[in-house]
C-alpha cells in the first residue's frame, strides 16, 4: 500500500514533536502503589497534551489495551523479529505459560537505537479474587535484556508498544533456564533418573522431588546462597539437609547423603558443599543419589524447573525478513493459525491471493494481520510480496475505490468506466487493486 501522508499527519507530527520536547521532565502523578510504568507515564503525557482525542492517539490507546486483552499464543522459547510503522499504531501482544522456578530471559534489539523508544510490560496471570492482570515489571529499552525468576506457574502476557509515530526494526526473544544452580558438583557425570510425581509405596504416595544419580561420595552443593536450617537424619531421609535461599518462600532438602558437611546456622554460597550423595534412610538398597526436593508453607513442589540444566533458547528464524511491513499474499490456501506450533487451533482458512501484512517472523512462520482486523500466523513459504498484478481488467463500469474492503469505508476515488485496474489480491467479497499511483479495494460484484 501507498505510505502517502496527509497533511493533518504531518500537523500531529509537528504537535508531539513539540508536546515531548516540553514534557520529558514531567513524570505525573505517582501510581496508586507507587511508581507509574514508563508506558503509564507516556500515556499520561499523551492524555496532557489533549493528543489521546486525536485519531492516532485513541489507536495508541486502542492497540495498548487490545494486546493485553487478545494477546497471540506462544511456546517458551520463543523469539520474533518485527516492525512498526511510525502511521500504524500498534502494539505486541503475546501470552506464554512458565513454570515456578523458570527464569525468564527477556531480551528486545531495536532498530533504529535513537528516537524509536520502546516500552516493555510483563503482567502475570489474573487471580479469581483479582481477575485483573497484575504488571510485574516495565521498562523502556535503555536496557535490552531483562531477567525475571517466576515465581507462581501459570500463563504470563508480553506487550511491546513504540511511541507514537515511531518506526523501526525490533527483536524480541524469550529463553528459559534454572533459577537454581544444580545441586550436585557439575564436576561428577550426574543424571535424573526419577521425576517428581512418580509413584511410591505401591502407589501409597507419590515421589516429592527428583533423583539425581551420582557416584557415591559426590558432593551436594548448595544451589543458592542462603543459610543452612537443619541438619537431621529422619526414616525416610536417612541423613538429611535443610537450607533456605536468600530472600525466598521456600525451603532446599537434601537427602540419603553419605555424610553431612554442613551445620545448623551456617551461611552459605551457591557451589559450597553440604554433604556427599550417598543412599541413607529408606534408599539403603538403591544406588546413590541424592534426593532433592523443594518445600513451601504449601507443601512440596516440583523442583526440576529450578535445576533443569537445559537452557532453551528459540530456534533461529527461517523466514525472509525482506516482507516485514509489507503487504503480501498466499499463493495456496493457508490456514491463520493461533500460535505457531505444531498442535495450534485453526482460526481461519485462507483463500489463495488473500491480502495479509506482515508484522513480524518466528521461526518458519510469519505474524500477520488481515484487512478485516484478524490476526494469527502462517507459514512464510506460501508467502510472496503483492506487488505484481494477479491480472489486469477494464471496468465496465464507473466504481468506487475503497479505503477498506467494506461497502461503509470512505471512497478514495471513483474509477470510471474503460479505466484499467490491477488486481494484486483479495479479501472476501473485495479484490485490493491498484490504480495509477493509487489502490484500494472494489467489490468483486463488478467483475
Amino acid at each position: 500500500m501507498n505510505n502517502i501522508y496527509s497533511t493533518r499527519y504531518f500537523l500531529f507530527l509537528n504537535l508531539l514533536t513539540l508536546f515531548i520536547a516540553t514534557s520529558c521532565t514531567t513524570s505525573g502523578p505517582s501510581g496508586l502503589f507507587g511508581k507509574k510504568s514508563a508506558h503509564e507515564d507516556y500515556g499520561y503525557k499523551i492524555k496532557m497534551a489533549g493528543l489521546d482525542e486525536t485519531a492516532m492517539g485513541r489507536k495508541w490507546f486502542k492497540a495498548a489495551e487490545q494486546s493485553i486483552i487478545t494477546p497471540l499464543s506462544v511456546t517458551l522459547p520463543y523469539s520474533e523479529t518485527g516492525y512498526f510503522a511510525a502511521d500504524e499504531p500498534r502494539a505486541v501482544g503475546i501470552t506464554f505459560h512458565a513454570l515456578r522456578g523458570e527464569k525468564l530471559t527477556i531480551s528486545l534489539i531495536k532498530n533504529p537505537l535513537e528516537r524509536f523508544a520502546l516500552f516493555l510490560d510483563l503482567w502475570e496471570p489474573s487471580l479469581a479474587e483479582n481477575p485483573k492482570p497484575k504488571l510485574l515489571f516495565s521498562a523502556d529499552t535503555s536496557s535490552t535484556t531483562t531477567q525475571y525468576d517466576v515465581d507462581r506457574a501459570g500463563v504470563y502476557i508480553l506487550r511491546v508498544q513504540p511511541e507514537l509515530l515511531s518506526s523501526g526494526n525490533y527483536t524480541l526473544s524469550l529463553s528459559i533456564g534454572p533459577t537454581l544452580a544444580f545441586p550436585v558438583s557439575p564436576k561428577a557425570k550426574s543424571s535424573v533418573g526419577s521425576f517428581w510425581g512418580a509413584g511410591r509405596d505401591a502407589g501409597a504416595r507419590k515421589h516429592e522431588g527428583i533423583d539425581i544419580f551420582a557416584p557415591r561420595g559426590t558432593a551436594a552443593v548448595a544451589a543458592a546462597n542462603g543459610v543452612v536450617s537443619r541438619v537431621e537424619e529422619n526414616r525416610l531421609g536417612g541423613q538429611v539437609v535443610f537450607m533456605t535461599p536468600d530472600n525466598k518462600d521456600y525451603t532446599l532438602y537434601y537427602a540419603h547423603l553419605e555424610r553431612q558437611i554442613a551445620r545448623p546456622g551456617q551461611r552459605v554460597s551457591v557451589g559450597d558443599t553440604l554433604g556427599l550423595v550417598g543412599n541413607t534412610g529408606n534408599a539403603i538398597t538403591t544406588v546413590p543419589h541424592l534426593h532433592f526436593g523443594i518445600y513451601t508453607y504449601q507443601g512440596a513442589i516440583d523442583p526440576l524447573p529450578f535445576v533443569n540444566r537445559v537452557f532453551k533458547t528459540p530456534v533461529k528464524i527461517s523466514a525472509p525478513l525482506n516482507t516485514l511491513g509489507k503487504c503480501v499474499r498466499n499463493t495456496e490456501t493457508v490456514r491463520l493459525l493461533n500460535e505457531p506450533s505444531t498442535n495450534p487451533t485453526s482460526i481461519l482458512s485462507l483463500q489463495p491471493n488473500t491480502l495479509l501484512k506482515v508484522q513480524a517472523a518466528t521461526g518458519e512462520w510469519y505474524k500477520v494481520s488481515l484487512p478485516g482486523g484478524e490476526e494469527g500466523f502462517v507459514k512464510s513459504k506460501p508467502v510472496i510480496v503483492a506487488d505484481s498484478p494477479l491480472k489486469t481488467v477494464n471496468l465496465e463500469t464507473s466504481q468506487p475505490l475503497f479505503d477498506q474492503p467494506t461497502e461503509l469505508a470512505a471512497k478514495k476515488t471513483i474509477l470510471t468506466a474503460g479505466k484499467t485496474v490491477s488486481i494484486l489480491a483479495s479479501y472476501k467479497d473485495y479484490y485490493f487493486v491498484k490504480y495509477e499511483n493509487d489502490d484500494g479495494w472494489v467489490s468483486k460484484k463488478i467483475f
